[in-house]
């Protein structure tokens, strides 16, 4: 009898032990859904839900893109919010001060290692860092362009600024409405190339405004001679003189391409870093970066699923897919040995620009600088104000409008 109760008790141990480990397997194996607010273009986000849920089909992890109307707006409300807010989210980088100031946002190295991520572009790395942190993870980015019409433009693109200029006065006729090449040239992100190039600076990484800065005004001086051959410089304008075939050539983003393909333009692409100034620098862009974050609750509470969804992002199988379905230029650089990838003009255009181009600043200060940047541009390039003075003027008013902040 003593034996039987033995054994029946060694059973029951040992039923208990497996139903114990089934229980666990069951658990760990639970399902995750990983939400991630956004945007973008949905057809965009499309891609990039297929690409990660097929990699995580065997791991019970389902991401789902979610499109959010006042994207900033919505994550200052939820960012904290566990029940109510995202999982992570996906946004251009020059945000990300504001939302790592609020505290809402674990840096994405809480829950992933380095190494998944080191074949990223360095440019789009940068670009998701803030106060020495990785917070993003760049998927892909995007870059002005010299972008011309091939049946306009007469001869070869010259290889420097001052060529092109010579090529502009030879080719334009103000009065009759027809350019050489057409340019934002008194809005802020439009003339960055020019600026960053000559060594100036809308604000440096310790917030401090560089708009009465000597290079800064130097630069401003060398754009104010392409404005004067560049129509006024409105968005609407100088798109439709492009699209029109009233412009030979126009510095624009990936933004235009639809229109230009629907005005059926006979297309050429070329990297703004291939333009050398005279100062032996080339036109230094600035990039924009979409990255996806995580918040500090999920990081919390998902991390294992989390670190998964980072590394489905990272196979360079979800480039690819956007540069083939969406024009999008990867930040994986490994997505560039793909022919599909590398034959595109203008990704490989943006390729060769990510060389030289600077992350858009994504400090919280950044937000009120456009407005004196830009009053800057216009008093110099449309009423003829001095530079000097104008500079010392803006710049008092960006430091104003910073200290304000405060």
């Amino acid at each position: 009898m003593k034996n039987r109760k033995t054994a029946l008790l060694l059973c029951a141990a040992m039923t208990i032990g497996i139903l114990s480990g089934y229980s666990e397997t069951v658990q760990a194996e639970e399902p995750a859904e990983i939400s991630i607010w956004h945007d973008g273009d949905e057809a965009i986000m499309q891609v990039i839900q297929e690409q990660v849920n097929e990699e995580l089909s065997g791991d019970s992890i389902t991401v789902n893109f979610e499109k959010k109307s006042g994207l900033t707006d919505q994550l200052k409300l939820y960012g904290n919010d566990a029940a109510n807010g995202p999982d992570m989210y996906l946004y251009a980088h020059d945000s990300l001060g504001t939302f790592a100031e609020m505290g809402m946002l674990s840096p994405i190295t809480e829950v992933v290692s380095e190494d998944v991520y080191q074949d990223m572009l360095p440019m789009t790395l940068e670009a998701g860092q803030y106060k020495g942190e990785q917070y993003l993870l760049p998927v892909y980015y995007e870059t002005l362009l010299f972008m011309y019409n091939k049946d306009l433009w007469e001869g070869g693109i010259p290889d420097t600024t001052e060529g092109l200029y010579e090529y502009m006065t030879a080719h334009t006729d103000t009065e009759a409405g027809t350019y050489a090449l057409v340019n934002q040239h008194s809005t802020a992100y439009n003339v960055a190339p020019v600026i960053n190039g000559f060594g100036g600076y809308i604000i440096d990484e310790n917030a401090a405004p560089g708009l009465n800065e000597e290079k800064t005004k130097e630069a401003i001086a060398y754009n104010k001679k392409f404005a004067e051959l560049e129509a006024d410089g409105d968005y609407n304008t100088i798109t439709t003189l492009f699209n029109e075939g009233k412009a030979a050539a126009i510095i624009g983003g990936p933004w235009l391409i639809s229109g230009i393909r629907e005005a059926g333009i006979n297309l050429g692409i070329k990297s703004l870093a291939e333009f050398e100034l005279p100062n032996g620098s080339t036109l230094m862009p600035y990039s924009g970066v979409q990255g996806i974050g995580v918040m500090k609750h999920a990081a919390e509470e998902k991390k294992d699923a989390l670190e998964k969804v980072f590394t489905a992002l990272c196979d360079p199988a979800v480039g690819i897919a956007l540069a083939e379905q969406s024009n999008c230029a990867p930040a994986n650089q490994i997505s560039y040995e793909d022919e599909t990838v590398a034959g595109n003009e203008m990704i490989a255009a943006m390729k060769s620009t990510a060389e030289v181009a600077v992350p858009m600043p994504n400090i919280p200060e950044m937000s009120v600088m456009w407005g004196p940047a830009e009053s800057l541009l216009a008093a110099v390039n449309k009423s003829g104000e001095d530079l000097d003075s104008a500079a010392d003027q803006y710049q008092k008013a960006a430091e104003t409008a910073i200290a304000d902040m405060q």
